[in-house]
C-alpha cells in the first residue's frame, strides 16, 4: 500500500490522506455526552434544575451494555460563587447517579437512580437514554443557603464512571478512549 501511494501523484495522496482523517475523526467524535441545556428556577424557596443531555456511547461501552454489564452515569452539580480577582467558588456540590441495564431475558433497558432507588424499565435503548437526557425540576439548592447580594453560577457536567466497570473491563476502560465519556462543564447564571 505504501508504495502504491507514493507513485501517485501528491493531489491524489493528499486527497486520500484528508479523506482518510475526516473517516477517522468522525468515528472518534462521534461517541461522547453533550449537555444541551441546562437553567434553574426559583420555585418555594428552592432552586430546580432542568436539563437536557445528549448520551453518545461509544461501540465497545454499547457492546459491553449489550453483554451485561452496568454502565454508571454521573451527573456532577455545582453552585458556584462568582469572584473578581480569583477563580469562582464552588458553594455546593451533588452527584447523581443513575445505572443503565440490559436484561437479555426481558429485552429491557433498566435505568435505576442510585441516590433515589427509583426504577423504569424501557423496550428500546433509545427510550432509557431519553429519559436519563431529561432532567426536569430537580431539587438543586436550598435558596437559603446561599448569601443575598452575590452573583452564583450554576455548573453541571455528565460522565461515565469507569471505576465502577467490573476489574477486568476497567483496565481496558483506562486506556482506551472509546471509554473518556464525559461532557464539558456546562454553565449558566443561578
Amino acid at each position: 500500500m505504501l508504495a502504491a501511494l507514493t507513485r501517485m501523484p501528491v493531489s491524489v495522496v493528499g486527497r486520500w490522506f484528508l479523506l482518510w482523517t475526516a473517516l477517522w475523526t468522525a468515528g472518534v467524535s462521534a461517541a461522547g455526552f453533550d449537555i444541551v441545556s441546562a437553567a434553574t428556577r426559583l420555585e418555594g424557596g428552592v432552586y430546580r434544575l432542568n436539563a437536557r443531555i445528549d448520551y453518545r456511547f461509544s461501540p465497545p461501552a454499547l457492546e459491553a451494555l449489550q453483554n451485561g454489564v452496568p454502565l454508571i452515569v454521573e451527573l456532577e452539580m455545582e453552585v458556584r460563587r462568582r469572584r473578581a480577582w480569583v477563580w469562582d467558588e464552588t458553594v455546593y456540590a451533588l452527584t447523581q447517579r443513575f445505572r443503565l441495564e440490559y436484561h437479555a431475558l426481558s429485552r429491557q433497558y433498566l435505568v435505576r437512580n442510585l441516590n433515589s432507588g427509583e426504577r423504569r424499565g424501557f423496550p428500546t435503548q433509545s427510550g432509557a437514554l431519553g429519559f436519563m437526557g431529561q432532567l426536569k425540576d430537580f431539587p438543586l439548592l436550598d435558596q437559603g443557603l446561599l448569601t443575598p447580594g452575590e452573583r452564583y453560577d450554576g455548573a453541571l457536567r455528565v460522565l461515565l464512571d469507569r471505576e465502577a466497570l467490573p476489574a477486568p473491563l476497567r483496565l481496558v476502560a483506562y486506556l482506551s478512549d472509546d471509554w473518556r465519556l464525559s461532557s464539558e462543564w456546562y454553565t449558566w447564571p443561578l
